[in-house]
Order: C-alpha cells, then structure tokens, then sequence
C-alpha cells in the first residue's frame, strides 16, 4: 500500500495506519450483556 499510495505516510502513526493504543468497531445487534462479557474476557496487555 505505501508503494501504491506513497502521500500515505503523512497519515500513519510511527508506520501504523491507526493508533496501537486505541480501537473502534461495530457490534451490529450484540446486547449489552454479550459485549460486556466479551470485553470481560479479553486478554490486557502486561
């Protein structure tokens, strides 16, 4: 991508296309229950 689109880099974080540290997404018609419980479960960096 960065060959094909070389104006790209003004947009990356240190060569990232988003932010290491942050992430957001869809959950489509999950409950909030589902959610909490996946979120619950996911493994946190050390």
């Amino acid at each position: 991508m960065r060959k094909e689109y070389p104006v790209i880099h003004r947009y990356l974080w240190n060569g990232a296309l988003w932010s290491p540290s942050y992430f957001a997404g869809s959950c489509g018609g999950a409950s909030l229950g589902v959610l909490t419980k996946y979120i619950e479960q996911q493994n946190r960096p050390s």
